[in-house]
């Protein structure tokens, strides 16, 4: 199967790494989700596979987020459309969610800048091992909201206090800042980040791997169902373009300036 932003490596003992080239900076685009929806039919039913590293191509970025400028284009696209938004952020919350809920283990290899929709598809990962860069959801900082899943996954992640906090403040952090409050799982070299996540990924394919997908299925169903805290979270990053601050937040964003919203 061919793709346009990824690559998918095969190596030993049944370890797929998928490899996101999406230039100049790895933004979330249709073409991206869509390769990512396909690699996730074809990695999951290939019983060959073991377990999936998901890494950037990019030096300093993991993945950039949405496309912001097709985000404020989208934006007056969709202003008078009744769910037009919000069927763009679903979109986004249930292509990450195919790795979520993938029956196989999945790693994020972080070898940058996860900021934004990029620490929503780590967090949709099953671990998280990071090397260099800032992760965070800094959505608020535009005048909008993680609206991939972030307030979901983080929230359940993290719990609701430490959530909201750096929520609220668009945090970034840095890989031993997230190490500490277990936002990520493992800290390493960025020269050793490769051979460390194949490590962890060897020995968890070296494992009882169909176990492990059906436990990770009861530890969804353990959370609840989160496909109703998707349906909020798209609605109400929809709403954010009825406020305003949107469009502070993404003009000051594209200028380098620090956003004005108190007026």
């Amino acid at each position: 199967m061919s793709y346009q932003t990824i690559t998918i490596d095969r190596r030993e003992k049944g370890i797929a790494w998928i490899i996101i080239d999406n230039p100049p900076a790895n933004a979330i685009s249709d073409t991206l989700m869509s390769d990512l929806e396909r690699a996730a039919d074809e990695l999951e039913s290939d019983k060959a596979v073991r377990v999936v590293v998901i890494t950037s191509a990019h030096e300093k970025t993991f993945v950039a987020g949405a496309d912001l400028k097709g985000m404020i284009q989208g934006g007056s696209k969709y202003a008078g459309q009744k769910n037009g938004i919000a069927a763009q952020c679903g979109r986004m919350q249930h292509c990450f969610d195919r790795f979520a809920k993938m029956e196989k283990p999945v790693i994020a290899a972080i070898n940058g800048h996860a900021l934004g929709g990029g620490c929503e598809l780590a967090l949709a990962c099953d671990f998280r091992i990071m090397s260099k860069g800032k992760i965070g959801l800094t959505e608020v900082s535009l005048g909008i909201i993680p609206g991939a899943g972030g307030t979901q996954r983080m929230t359940r992640l993290l719990g609701r206090a430490k959530a909201t906090e750096l929520i609220f403040t668009s945090s970034r952090l840095t890989p031993e800042e997230a190490l500490q409050i277990g936002l990520v799982n493992k800290v390493t070299e960025p020269e050793m980040l490769v051979e460390e996540t194949t490590e962890f990924a060897e020995q968890l394919a070296e494992g009882a791997v169909k176990a492990m997908g059906l436990a990770k299925r009861a530890i969804h169903a353990a959370e609840g169902l989160i496909d109703e805290g998707f349906d909020v979270e798209a609605t109400a990053f929809a709403q954010t373009f009825n406020t305003g601050e949107p469009g502070v937040g993404l003009a000051a964003f594209f200028q380098k300036k620090k956003p004005q919203f108190l007026r």
